[in-house]
């Protein structure tokens, strides 16, 4: 498991970064970033279902899993995840222990 933020990790807990706000639409929904004034697509409806299940999970693993994501998908969705974390419409969560 890597220990710099900067890099993603499935194996971490996330969230929705602060200043980036979901509208949902019909294909998933918007992503808009107040601080970068970026506008991303999330282009299902499960990816969707993923970004909103991090807040709640101790991983990208369990968020999955709550979005009901079939494994055979799970590289997929990686693949996008890694993409929003490195626009930083996702970022790596600090846990209670204070640790990512």
């Amino acid at each position: 498991m890597s220990t710099d933020p900067a890099t993603f990790d499935p194996a971490r807990p996330y969230a929705l970064a602060e200043s980036v706000s979901l509208r949902p639409e019909t294909f998933g929904a918007l992503a808009y970033d107040y601080r970068t004034r970026r506008l991303s697509f999330l282009k299902t409806p499960g990816l969707v279902g993923v970004v909103e299940a991090l807040e709640c999970v101790p991983d990208v693993f369990a968020a999955l899993a709550a979005a009901a994501i079939p494994d055979a998908e799970h590289d997929d969705y990686l693949r996008a995840l890694a993409g929003l974390h490195e626009s930083g419409t996702i970022r790596c969560r600090i846990t209670r222990t204070g640790h990512p």
